[in-house]
């Protein structure tokens, strides 16, 4: 009998604290989880997204040389990208007119900036060019004009004149479309001066 005593004389914790512990845990617990939650789906939800902030074209000799003026062998064609998407972006294809440019056999072709200043260019990788989130990269699209033909490839180019495909001239307006590996494409027109 004076076990039964000793038992009920104990008090439980008031009401009030055990509202104030059972409340603090469920929140301790649920800010533990959303933390979590947000890491997981940020794995599953990066997205890219680049943006051509500026494109525009120039004559060109492609050759490398200072061209005078009857010199010219194309045009030169330069993009400005940003990757403005939480997710890395890998450029894999590029057109011309929605035509890829492993179909003009060289006359045109593209190359990437590799440095801050633009230079040097180097050819565009077969497995494409992966631009980080908030990265920032410069392409170039070289087209050659009607008659020119680079007989050589992508690293040193020789030109000839001959009779193409290609039928670019001066006012003519171009679709230059970067392909990516996510299967999105990023469109600008560009005005051949």
């Amino acid at each position: 009998m004076s076990k039964i005593r000793t038992l009920t004389k104990r008090r439980a914790v008031s009401p009030v604290i055990a509202t104030v512990i059972l409340v603090a845990v469920t929140i301790t617990v649920a800010v533990a989880v959303s933390y979590w939650m947000q890491g997981i789906a940020g794995q599953y939800t990066a997205f890219e997204k680049i943006e051509i902030q500026s494109g525009y074209a120039q004559k060109s000799s492609i050759a490398g040389a200072t061209p005078t003026p009857g010199d010219y062998k194309g045009w030169k064609v330069t993009l400005q990208l940003q990757n403005t998407g939480t997710g890395e972006a890998t450029l894999s294809d590029c057109f011309v007119n929605d035509v890829p440019l492993s179909e003009y056999a060289g006359e045109i072709y593209w190359k990437y900036a590799t440095g801050v200043e633009a230079t040097p260019e180097e050819v565009m990788p077969p497995t494409g060019l992966t631009m980080v989130s908030g990265g920032k990269q410069t392409l170039y699209v070289y087209i050659l004009q009607e008659n020119t033909i680079n007989i050589g490839d992508e690293t040193t180019p020789i030109y000839a004149y001959a009779d193409t495909a290609v039928t670019f001239t001066s006012g003519t307006t171009v679709n230059v479309k970067v392909h990516s590996a996510a299967g999105m494409d990023y469109i600008r027109l560009i005005r051949l001066p």
